[in-house]
């Protein structure tokens, strides 16, 4: 059996990364190199608004990573990054051992505090939105850090690379059987601008981050929605 068919979250596909680490509520695909997430994947409910637990707050390390490419709360200490949840907290309050799971490191980049707090908090609202709509069916989400290998790294800690964007893509079916996609690459920065500004195709946050995204879609039409900068209605 294929590694993606076993978790409900790769459904549409998997991206490689050097560990894939399944959680309750999500997948992770944690990059050795840049010691953080590769990609975050998840089903997004839509009832989760409806069941509320605290939030826990509960950061530490991963311990299923191998210790030398596991990052760890002195990495994030002083650096002036947030340390920033690629799958929300928000996303998994049902029970307080799935919110716990998304306190984890492996599921942690670092990111600035004006974009962590604003554009990318308004974003993964307006995605938990789409999910509470009567005609969508399913949402899946691959979020995840971009390295511009043309420009300076910056590091926090113990090798913990700082990524220069982040992006997000969303599946959204509705109940007549229709897939759409809204993809956004947002800078790792102070600034004005909000997540609609920043709209993308899949195939161009293919193209820089070089991973695989939705691969176990065939068809023309499926392709041909891949490539469109499309923002769905309510997003």
């Amino acid at each position: 059996m294929e590694i993606p068919q076993l978790f409900r979250e790769s459904r549409y596909g998997m991206p490689s990364a050097d560990q894939i680490l399944p959680n309750r509520n999500y997948l992770i695909g944690y990059s050795y190199l840049f010691r953080q997430p590769r990609w975050a994947m998840q089903v997004i409910d839509g009832s989760a608004s409806d069941v509320s637990v605290d939030r826990q707050d509960c950061f530490r390390s991963d311990l299923r990573i191998p210790e030398t490419f596991r990052a760890t709360l002195s990495d994030y200490t002083g650096s002036g990054y947030d340390r920033g949840h690629l799958v929300p907290s928000a996303d998994s309050n049902e029970t307080r051992l799935e919110n716990s799971e998304t306190f984890l490191l492996s599921n942690m980049s670092p990111q600035a505090p004006d974009m962590n707090r604003r554009s990318w908090r308004i974003l993964e609202s307006a995605v938990r939105k789409i999910a509470q709509k009567p005609e969508v069916v399913e949402v899946y989400a691959i979020s995840g850090p971009v390295f511009d290998l043309s420009k300076p790294f910056t590091k926090i800690g113990d090798d913990v690379i700082v990524p220069h964007e982040f992006f997000k893509t969303v599946l959204v079916e509705d109940n007549k059987g229709k897939i759409d996609f809204c993809s956004f690459l947002l800078p790792n920065e102070k600034t004005n601008t909000t997540y609609k500004d920043h709209v993308v195709s899949v195939k161009y946050l293919e193209f820089r981050t070089g991973l695989l995204l939705w691969d176990r879609l065939k068809g023309s039409s499926i392709e041909k929605a891949k490539t469109k900068k499309t923002i769905r209605k309510g997003i």
